[in-house]
């Protein structure tokens, strides 16, 4: 597949670039593997990384999960203030109440993707959707990669969940 330059039009309202938050669960007993996605309104920073992290604890209790290993890079919105101290404060609530997930996060060295388990499934899921004579709107290009690593399209996730 040839993959050629698509020129954007300057009325185009959509994003230019879509941003998604990913956790791949390997399930050492069964052998499973599947992943969470969620999408982001915008561009992914601190807010919307604990609103993630709150998601997948959800998800992961109601599985019957106790903890999660959480490999990653070295972004701004893992490593930020707001998202450690949100961390501290969801383990110690873990600890103290016996009821959660606890979170282990093991940080990637600078620049080493290759060491991330996510990345092959991010690599193979560019090359299957992707569709060179055209550009995919965000919606579908969305729609599309849920469909490729199957799972479930949810709500983006945006700032304005913080207020409610």
């Amino acid at each position: 597949m040839h993959l050629v330059e698509q020129c954007l039009s300057t009325r185009d309202q959509e994003p230019k670039a879509l941003a998604c938050y990913g956790l791949l669960l390997q399930d050492q007993v069964g052998g499973k593997e599947g992943i969470l996605l969620r999408f982001v309104d915008g561009r992914p920073i601190r807010s919307l990384t604990v609103q993630f992290l709150a998601w997948c604890c959800t998800r992961l209790e109601a599985a019957g999960k106790k903890a999660l290993l959480l490999i990653w890079d070295n972004a701004s919105w893992h490593s930020s203030r707001q998202v450690r101290q949100w961390l501290h404060e969801h383990n110690a609530q873990v600890k103290q109440s016996g009821q959660g997930v606890r979170i282990v996060c093991c940080f990637l060295p600078t620049k080493s993707p290759w060491l991330n388990p996510l990345e092959p499934n991010w690599l193979h899921a560019k090359r299957k959707v992707a569709e060179p004579a055209r550009l995919l709107s965000a919606g579908e290009l969305a729609d599309r990669i849920c469909a490729c690593v199957d799972c479930i399209h949810e709500e983006y996730l945006s700032i304005l969940e913080n207020l409610s």
